[in-house]
């Protein structure tokens, strides 16, 4: 495990090499100030421009490049704003689809309202908007979503400035929790509606979400959300609040330059058509489902184990962009990407969501907010299980669970146990792999 994600300070992103050059031209016209909270929330606009490509998850399931859905979190005047400017730029083909798109259904308005109410109405034409307004009513959203389905499988892509935007696409708060897990399962909408033409309204789901929001707002939001699998289905990037250093970030300008490159990079995902199996990326990520299952032992948490599910296959995806915009080839430097993904996520998970996650709703102060904790840390390099079941007790958990946590560190040779002093003592793996992730964190 390269991160320590118990801290308040964010898992530092590793350096942008060789494979990651597109997000290198994104982040060139962002303040680098937001460069780590800006990362995460690309790959559901990128992922929008894939249609007719499917990638083998480890499991053996086949997955689109749709159903992604990210939350920028921080405060207000942190520079949010900004992701606005990178939608456009990476949308500007959808805005000159959906203006031909627009230009059908005025011309079929204008005909409709040329024919009397005894005449028959010409036939609306067959339209799919792939960048629709953060606006969209429900009935819009399905309606477009037929749209996308009937002509080439499309995926919409929905920026919202503010999380409260969520309700009214999902068609009430209510709905959200439903609507959210159908458009990260590629499900049908589940709304069949009867109309004068017959029964219409129960197309499959292929969507793309970004949304931004303060600390107060997320939490407000997703708080009915933590523990029906909704929350986990999103992913997370918080910025923390910083220092009064009384500089105004500085952004880039999009220019012809940044434009032409960025058209290589999305022509690359336009022509990604077929079924993949990148095996270098589900060796990787097989690999971080086992160090995600040891960050849950060391810390005895059974919800981090949970949201850490969904965090790798929300990664997985975004390599497979990266594989995709990197001409299909993977590199190193891709790999060290999508691990700090994962990391990232559940980082910025516990930040915002922690103390709600432990089941006390109350404070939303700096101290508030904490990482998962290794409880092996907190404990001398040789201790007894008297001492673990102590430390278990003072931070409320059950003593009961004392000899599985001990059960699972000396499997996953966390530790060894002697049978002459009943002591148990951390191994030299293990106190490396601890010194190793200092390191990394400086």
């Amino acid at each position: 495990m390269k991160y320590n994600i118990s801290k308040t300070t964010a898992p530092k992103m590793p350096k942008l090499g060789k494979g990651t050059e597109c997000v290198t031209l994104l982040l060139s016209q962002v303040s680098k100030d937001m460069h780590e909270s800006i990362v995460p929330m690309i790959f559901p606009i990128l992922g929008a421009h894939v249609s007719g490509a499917e990638f083998m998850y480890p499991d053996q399931s086949w997955k689109e490049t749709c159903g992604m859905l990210a939350n920028l979190v921080a405060d207000s005047g942190a520079g949010k704003g900004q992701l606005s400017g990178l939608v456009e730029a990476l949308c500007r083909d959808f805005r000159a689809h959906d203006e031909e798109e627009l230009t059908k259904l005025v011309e079929w308005q204008k005909l409709v309202k040329t024919k009397s109410a005894n005449k028959e109405k010409p036939v609306r034409p067959d339209v799919a908007f792939w960048f629709p307004p953060a606006d969209v009513t429900n009935a819009a959203f399905i309606q477009n979503a037929m749209g996308c389905e009937k002509l080439g499988q499309r995926t919409q892509y929905i920026n919202m400035p503010e999380v409260e935007m969520a309700d009214r696409v999902c068609g009430g708060h209510r709905q959200i929790s439903q609507m959210m897990r159908n458009i990260y399962d590629r499900q049908r909408a589940g709304a069949l509606r009867a109309t004068a033409d017959g029964v219409t309204g129960n197309p499959v789901l292929r969507a793309n979400i970004t949304i931004s929001s303060t600390p107060f707002a997320a939490r407000k939001f997703y708080k009915q959300e933590l523990f029906n699998g909704t929350f986990g289905r999103v992913v997370f990037s918080y910025k923390p609040r910083q220092g009064r250093d009384g500089r105004i970030p500085r952004q880039g300008k999009y220019g012809d330059d940044f434009y032409k490159k960025l058209d290589e990079y999305i022509a690359r995902l336009a022509i990604c058509k077929g079924r993949f199996v990148i095996q270098p990326l589900n060796r990787l990520t097989d690999q971080l489902a086992a160090d995600m299952a040891s960050l849950a032992d060391l810390a005895d948490d059974d919800i981090l184990w949970d949201i850490s599910k969904r965090a790798l296959v929300s990664a997985w995806k975004a390599g497979c962009l990266l594989w995709a915009l990197n001409n299909q080839t993977w590199t190193a430097a891709m790999g060290h990407l999508v691990e700090w993904l994962v990391y990232h996520d559940i980082w910025s998970k516990m930040q915002v969501f922690a103390d709600m996650l432990g089941q006390d709703e109350g404070s939303v102060s700096e101290a508030g907010r904490r990482g998962p904790k290794n409880l092996l840390d907190d404990l001398p390099d040789s201790f007894n299980e008297a001492q673990l079941e102590a430390l278990r007790i003072s931070i409320g958990k059950t003593k009961e669970g004392t000899k599985n946590q001990l059960y699972k560190w000396v499997f996953r040779k966390f530790i060894v146990h002697s049978a002459q002093t009943g002591l148990y003592t951390k191994t030299q793996e293990y106190l490396q792999g601890i010194s190793s992730d200092n390191t990394t964190q400086k």
